[in-house]
């Protein structure tokens, strides 16, 4: 039998308003009065309307996150990190996989909204006008993750892109080699795909090496798939290079897997370095030496951010997480 509020009322001997007030903690009722209250819906299994509650309190404790890309194990360390400050805060997470479809995230958006949720965490992707104007139109608080905007005042978390390929590039610098190539993501996303191109051109002539058309192989994503064509394109275009930076991890493992296929021994022939940090990183073979983004903690950043904004109405600042060199096995110093 499913029991009601009023079941509850009447089998307590209080008012439907006074179990409300309880079940919302808002003030009104003795603690004696709370304590017989909660006694009678153990007692009953009553499990409050979670919709009914939030037109009370105008809260539904879920959030939004949409993801350009589910099966990446960026998007779920991500979304650890954002689960466990929507538990901290008594709320619960929908997450919608957009596929980078303006249409299928436009639908996303509506149906949050729809839903009610108290805010969206927008992730990996470049935010738009239309969905920015759509959000902003509907008051509904937004923090991007992982991304950022320089048209719309919206807070974010994530690296710096510029800096972290930069560091990749000058890690393997001072490990000795000086014949680097990159196999970068998709070079007009301005978010992460270029300003990693730029880091990792920027460190090269910093150190007086050769930085041209031929170090670099661009490809349309961030995937496995992208390593493993750019591996043999690398090789067609500057067979003599001694190093990779991958502009992810998952173009690393790319990298390795083509490698493997070719009969090259990495790191004795040619050294990886990837970017993310993802926790696959280190069951590959090598373990491979990358970029580490605290993506579990920015994950848990941004939510409480967005938290933030629905206990304050104030819009936080925005936040650049530091990155670090993670090292393990896939890369050989030369001298």
């Amino acid at each position: 039998m499913s029991y009601t509020i009023k079941d509850v009322a009447k089998k307590a001997n209080v008012s439907i308003a006074t179990v409300s007030r309880i079940l919302n903690d808002q003030p009104g009722y003795s603690e004696k009065t709370k304590i017989k209250v909660m006694q009678v819906i153990e007692q009953l299994g009553y499990q409050p309307n979670a919709v009914a509650r939030g037109l009370i309190n105008k809260r539904t404790h879920t959030i939004g996150v949409l993801f350009p890309k589910l099966s990446s194990t960026l998007a779920t360390d991500l979304l650890d990190g954002i689960e466990k400050a929507a538990n901290e805060n008594g709320s619960s997470v929908i997450v919608c996989h957009t596929e980078s479809n303006g249409e299928k995230t436009m639908n996303y958006l509506q149906l949050l909204i729809e839903k009610r949720v108290d805010g969206i965490i927008f992730a990996s992707e470049i935010l738009k006008d239309e969905y920015y104007q759509y959000v902003k139109k509907a008051k509904m608080p937004i923090v991007l993750l992982s991304t950022e905007s320089y048209i719309f005042p919206v807070p974010y978390v994530k690296v710096n892109d510029f800096s972290a390929a930069y560091s990749a590039a000058k890690y393997l610098i001072d490990k000795g080699h000086s014949l680097i190539g990159m196999i970068s993501g998709n070079k007009a996303d301005i978010v992460a795909g270029k300003p990693r191109i730029d880091g990792f051109q920027r460190a090269l002539i910093d150190h007086g090496l050769p930085c041209e058309d031929k170090n670099i192989v661009n490809s349309r994503a961030f995937g496995f798939q992208d390593g493993l064509v750019g591996l043999r394109k690398m090789l067609g275009q500057f067979p003599e290079a001694t190093a990779i930076f991958a502009a992810s991890d998952e173009i690393a493992m790319g990298i390795l897997s083509a490698a493997f296929e070719l009969g090259i021994k990495v790191p004795e022939e040619l050294s990886v370095i990837g970017y993310d940090n993802l926790s696959l990183a280190e069951m590959t073979i090598p373990p491979l030496t990358t970029i580490g983004q605290p993506l579990v903690k920015m994950g848990e950043m941004s939510a409480q951010m967005l938290f933030d904004i629905l206990k304050t109405g104030e819009t936080p600042e925005s936040r650049i997480v530091p990155h670090k060199v993670i090292e393990r096995l896939s890369v050989k110093e030369r001298r």
